[in-house]
């Protein structure tokens, strides 16, 4: 399914970025304190349910004197992840990344009956980029530039984190997954000794300890649950209908569409379909941007692309296609054509089944490289609301901002090819972005990306091998339970 990140219309122009593409971040004095503190609360009430806890375990995050950044690379699907803290004093590697979802084992969890002896430890993964982010003094700057919630994608090539200077971050502990019965404990939540050392986190500023307060679930126990995940906002809005088919030229920052590997994929209960997700992302270092523009009352409309400069002025426009109303009712919504091919293709490369799927709504589901100049940290059209109109729509922007990635999960309709009557043997998912190149980009010479499977059994009892690419383990991701 998609999930929307946060939304934020200076993020999609990508106004005031550095020289290095990262949003710019307010001068602080470097100072010899720690880089970052853990606080919390003095008593916290959970409750037990099913034998485990849940509820806000009042943990924070703050940057005091200055911004901390932590960045999260792999220079492809053969390489490690590696996690750098973007010091004063240059890049200090931190422990080594297993995934996207934080920073490993960040914290560690002790609970402690009265008697002292130890009820449970546990480790816990910080995720810095919180959904809740505060300002705790009045002179902090007024904004914080990071991405809201880490990278869920198996194939993400870049991530960042971040706290803002004078700024708190909630470390997201709410299902910690902790077994405790009914009753009272002490809590000790201490960054893990690897980290506090790499980042010269003093002792006092990596451990906290405090009453903790297990109660029976009440009746009502799942109302007021907190949730995560993007919020619909406005979008940026489409301007004025062209009067031409093109203006203007592209400006010093151009989209460049890739695709990512093939992922979630397995066979239909009767073994007639492979269905597959799929994701274009751009990695360039200018947003893409798509207008459409309703002909009277049909179900169609114009699009053009705009082309959008590095200091967020628009420099000029093409018309690009068509968009169409989409009826499935998995969609239900604006969706531009061409955007995207799928093709199955045989071992030597040659075309054997192309998916039906022909249109798609441009919207930013996935961070896949917050690291690539001119990246988004909060883009624009993260909803399917705000980024795909509804039929009533006369007009509206689609956008794929730099960093962001576009995913289409098997369950919607087109996501498939039909192989119930293909010969078993080994074939290729290719996944193409700008298939028939009427998208303006700054190289088409990487847009598909391929991803190897092979097909056996019978017709009756048909099996599915995914090879896996690189060192990636995709195994069961985004596979729905039948």
């Amino acid at each position: 399914m998609k999930l929307r990140l946060g939304a934020s219309v200076a993020a999609l122009v990508v106004a005031g970025l550095s020289a290095t593409g990262a949003p710019p971040v307010a001068d602080a004095a470097v100072t010899a304190g720690s880089p970052i503190t853990l606080i919390g609360p003095s008593r916290v009430v959970v409750y037990r349910e099913g034998g485990a806890v849940y509820g806000d375990l009042g943990l924070n995050l703050t940057a005091p004197d200055r911004a901390f950044e932590v960045r999260s690379t792999r220079a492809d699907w053969n390489s490690p992840i590696r996690t750098v803290w973007q010091s004063p004093d240059g890049p200090v590697t931190l422990p080594a990344q297993t995934g996207w979802g934080g920073l490993d084992g960040f914290l560690q969890l002790t609970v402690r009956r009265d008697d002292g002896t130890v009820a449970r430890r546990q480790s816990l993964d910080v995720c810095l980029n919180a959904w809740n982010t505060q300002r705790t003094r009045p002179d902090a700057p007024l904004r914080s530039p990071y991405p809201e919630g880490c990278p869920g994608h198996p194939f993400t090539l870049g991530s960042v984190q971040g706290i803002q200077a004078g700024w708190v971050s909630a470390i997201d502990s709410y299902e910690t997954g902790l077994r405790l019965k009914v009753g009272k404990y002490r809590l000790t939540a201490q960054i893990q000794p690897a980290y506090a050392q790499a980042l010269g986190i003093a002792p006092a500023d990596a451990t906290r300890t405090y009453r903790l307060v297990v109660k029976k679930a009440p009746r009502e126990s799942e109302q007021g649950r907190r949730t995560t995940g993007g919020h619909a906002r406005p979008a940026l809005k489409p301007a004025a209908r062209p009067t031409a088919a093109r203006e203007g030229a592209p400006g010093d920052a151009v989209p460049d569409l890739r695709s990512l590997p093939a992922f979630g994929m397995d066979l239909s209960p009767n073994g007639k379909r492979l269905r597959f997700s799929a994701t274009v992302w751009n990695a360039g270092d200018g947003p893409m941007v798509v207008d459409g523009f309703r002909r009277g009352r049909s179900d169609t409309m114009d699009a053009y692309q705009y082309f959008i400069d590095g200091d967020g002025n628009q420099t000029g426009y093409r018309k690009v296609g068509t968009m169409i109303w989409h009826n499935a009712a998995t969609h239900q919504h604006w969706h531009f054509l061409d955007f995207a091919r799928y093709t199955l293709l045989r071992a030597d490369r040659t075309e054997v089944v192309r998916s039906k799927k022909e249109s798609f709504c441009l919207a930013n589901t996935d961070a896949v490289d917050y690291t690539v100049p001119g990246a988004a940290w909060k883009p624009e059209n993260t909803d399917l609301h705000t980024a795909c109109g509804d039929r009533s729509t006369v007009s509206l922007r689609e956008v794929l901002a730099s960093g962001s990635g576009d995913t289409y999960a098997q369950f919607r309709a087109g996501q498939a090819f039909r192989v119930d009557n293909l010969p078993n043997g080994v074939y290729y998912i290719a996944v193409e972005g700008n298939p028939h190149r009427n998208l303006v980009e700054s190289d088409t010479s990487n847009n598909v990306a391929l991803r190897k499977i092979r097909l056996g059994g019978t017709p009756a009892h048909r099996r599915l091998k995914v090879y896996r690419v690189g060192v990636v383990d995709d195994s069961g991701y985004g596979v729905p339970e039948e």
